[in-house]
């Protein structure tokens, strides 16, 4: 039988298969027509803020916070981080500036938002004066081919249009070399290192190459292999160590059924976490430099009962700030381990809210329950852990704003310079709520994220078949 003879199918079933199929396609081209409406009206906004800077105050940084405050805003209505919403507002711009023709194909359904993101990552790598170019025959290639497939030969097709050589746009794509971290599910986060090519792959090789080389040694019995120690840290509420890689820990033993993919995240991690960095200006003489003696931190809050109960966690799990629950046999090696001061957090048996801290170990009274009552950023959306952040008085102390627990709140240096420099606005109310009024009027309440309550009301076992109901 050919491709191109399809199965027999009874008449009443191949109408519904073909209906279905029309629905949805329809359903794409509505879903498209949408999100070109979205992205005309994203860089429709992202142009009025520019327009605004530019005539009020012509910099560069006005610019900028202009855009911060229009994707503030926004973001806030939306209830979205105010990064994601300014990134989503610069790509529209770019797409509606330089993708005109990819622009009308999207609305047509002739390309998937896929294709779109494809072609935009492409441009983004050309001149200005070679968009246009690149536009007309990257939205004809498009429907040929899928987006995976697309990005391949549109990065043939930039490298034609490309004024400069490689070696020239390398030495500018160094510059965007960068770390970050992606949360994700269930105590895991992918970390991402943005890196010249040569030394990606060398390091990928050289993790390659050692787990290669523990299991050779794990396959001839080496029982006293190790690749690292672990580390951590404890207690309440606090900044925590972390000095080694948890899966590091045991070692090469006989029983390790680690495979190579396990084994080098575990180096990675042990490597990053314990190696002293050769690219160190206080190193010298031969002596170990300052930066080796830099440990990680985290800010992790470990409720008590939860380390006492562990077969409880799921009701009250540790939180690593800014990131979400971790396992609680990973906080309690944290909290025997650590020599970082922690500060015990008293709540409100119902309510959760922060009454008072103290500790064992002298710190700044206020400090210790700025940290246990905000626990990060105090900008509606922001997840950036106290530990990042700066201490801010939200009425300004050149205005008469005291240096008090009322007055005062964590702000990551971002939100801090977008409420010196923007037309937002702040005050704080009765529990550390933080109320910001938007430049548009529109008001959002920031209230600290409350503990788990000590005290739970949980209903009674269901009640036999044969009992009275209850006759209320």
């Amino acid at each position: 039988m050919s491709p191109e003879t399809p199965p027999p199918a009874a008449p009443d079933g191949s109408r519904t298969r073909q209906a279905l199929i029309a629905d949805a396609l329809a359903a794409d081209a509505a879903f498209a027509a949408a999100e070109v409406w979205r992205t005309r009206a994203y860089a429709a906004l992202g142009q009025y803020g520019l327009d605004a800077a530019a005539g009020d105050r012509p910099t560069k940084r006005a610019s900028d916070m202009a855009l911060r405050e229009i994707a503030s805003e926004l973001a806030a209505a939306q209830r979205l981080s105010d990064r994601t919403v300014q990134a989503h507002i610069g790509r529209a711009m770019q797409i509606v500036d330089d993708l005109p023709v990819t622009l009308a194909a999207w609305g047509t359904g002739t390309l998937t938002r896929a294709h779109v993101r494809a072609i935009a990552d492409v441009v983004s790598t050309l001149p200005e004066e070679r968009s246009a170019e690149f536009d007309a025959i990257a939205a004809s290639l498009g429907p040929q081919l899928s987006p995976g497939r697309l990005r391949a030969r549109l990065a043939a097709v930039a490298e034609k249009l490309q004024p400069t050589t490689l070696s020239e746009r390398h030495r500018r794509g160094r510059e965007t070399r960068c770390v970050r971290i992606v949360t994700g599910v269930d105590g895991m986060s992918d970390l991402i290192a943005t890196l010249p090519t040569v030394l990606a792959v060398g390091i990928y090789d050289r993790l390659t190459q050692q787990s290669r080389a523990l299991i050779d040694a794990r396959e001839q019995g080496a029982d006293a292999v190790s690749c690292g120690s672990g580390g951590g840290s404890g207690g309440g509420v606090g900044a925590v160590g972390v000095d080694g890689a948890e899966s590091t820990a045991e070692g090469i033993s006989g029983d390790d059924e680690r495979t190579t993919d396990q084994i080098r995240a575990d180096i990675l991690a042990d490597l990053l976490l314990t190696t002293a960095p050769s690219l160190d200006p206080t190193h010298a003489d031969g002596e170990a430099g300052g930066l080796g003696a830099i440990r990680a931190r985290v800010q992790v809050v470990v409720p008590a009962l939860s380390v006492l109960r562990p077969e409880d966690e799921n009701l009250d799990p540790a939180e690593l700030v800014g990131h979400g629950p971790i396992d609680i046999d990973t906080a309690r090696r944290l909290a025997e381990a650590t020599v970082v001061p922690w500060d015990r957090v008293l709540t409100h048996p119902v309510t959760g809210e922060v009454l008072s801290t103290d500790t064992y170990h002298r710190t700044a009274a206020i400090d210790r329950h700025l940290r246990a009552r905000d626990r990060r950023c105090r900008w509606p959306g922001c997840a950036v852990p106290a530990i990042r952040c700066e201490v801010d008085h939200t009425r300004e102390w050149a205005r008469g704003g005291r240096t008090e627990v009322a007055n005062l709140g964590h702000l990551c240096q971002r939100h801090h310079s977008q409420k010196q420099f923007t037309r937002w606005s702040v005050r704080q109310r009765a529990g550390g709520v933080l109320e910001w009024t938007s430049p548009s009027g529109r008001m959002y309440a920031d209230e600290p994220l409350p503990y788990s309550p000590a005290v739970r009301f949980l209903p009674d076992e269901s009640p036999p078949p044969d009992s009275e109901p209850i006759p209320f």
